[in-house]
Formats: structure tokens, sequence, C-alpha cells
């Protein structure tokens, strides 16, 4: 199937940044560390204790979940990545939203998705990375335009150069995208 751009969206996907790599500023994945590599479902391994701790332990922040639920999302581990989000200490943190919706569009939650990316944007109308894995979302039940409009909306709020919109953009070209 051909698809055609509107004029002002092919315009702006040949001026696409280079592409950073999900939740950072970096074009690579996170690294397999003991979290995806030792710990059991629902567990993150803790560099400070060297030991794999229930997700949901004292000894850990939201932002050692969020890490390690954004390393097991890129290892393939949806269901355990949402696990470790939902011992988040703060639910209504953007991030762990974002990963929320991100896991269940990757399992084929398509509605919950969204749901969980409207509340992240809700929170942060300029968190881009929910804007883009959102539009992936609309691209993947057929909405182009409203994909569109996202890419759109990440130029508009300054990400132009951002993994986010790179990412958007290829998949709106049609280019695949492993996220």
């Amino acid at each position: 199937m051909t698809r055609i751009l509107p004029l002002t969206t092919a315009l702006a996907l040949s001026f696409a940044a280079p592409a950073f790599a999900a939740g950072s500023g970096t074009s690579l994945p996170p690294k397999p560390t003991e979290t995806t590599t030792k710990c059991e479902e629902g567990q993150v391994y803790d560099e400070k204790t060297k030991s794999c701790l229930d997700s949901k332990s004292d000894l850990l922040n939201d932002d050692d979940r969020y890490e390690a639920a954004r390393e097991l999302a890129y290892g393939g581990k949806y269901t355990e990545a949402l696990i470790v989000l939902a011992a988040a200490d703060n639910p209504s943190d953007p991030r762990i939203l974002n990963y929320k919706g991100f896991t269940n569009r990757k399992l084929g939650n398509m509605r919950v998705a969204m749901a969980y990316y409207q509340e992240a944007l809700a929170i942060d109308p300029d968190y881009n990375l929910a804007r883009s894995y959102m539009g992936q979302g609309l691209l993947a039940s057929g909405d182009f335009a409203a994909a569109g409009e996202q890419l759109h909306e990440i130029a508009a709020r300054g990400g132009k150069d951002t993994w986010a919109y790179e990412a958007l953009a290829m998949a709106i070209q049609g280019q695949p995208s492993d996220y």
C-alpha cells in the first residue's frame, strides 16, 4: 500500500535528526544487566547490595524501577516491566505512565496504552517520548493523521532533534522501528 504524506510532513521528515534510544540521550539501548540476565520476574538488580531485590523493596527508588523497566522492555520482557512499574512509589510519574503505555502497546493492549500516554501528557504536555510512543500506537491503529499531529506537536515543543521525533518520523515513513 502506498502512503501519500502531506508536503509539510514529508519536508519535516527529510530533516530528521539522529536517533536516540528511548528514554535516553544516546542512540544505544540499555545494556543488559543482572536485572534481565539473572533476576527472577518482579526483581531488580541492585548495585549497592549486589543482589536481586523485589521491585517493591524500599532499597529501590523510582529511578531504579524506571531504568529496570526500560531495560526489561528493550529485552522484550513486557509483562516483567509492568510488574516493576506497578511497584513505583509515584505511579503518576510521567515516565512510569509512559512505559506502562509502551509495554501495554507492545502487548497489544492499545486502549490501555493510549490511556496511559494521555495521562502522562496531561501531567507533562512537553513529554515528547510519550507523544512519540502514542503516535506509533496511533499508526498501528491506522490513524495516520493523528500520528502526524503528534509528530507536529513534538517539533512544536522543541523536540525535533530528539529520538522521539526521529522514531515517530521513521514510523510514519513506514520504516521499521523497534520502539
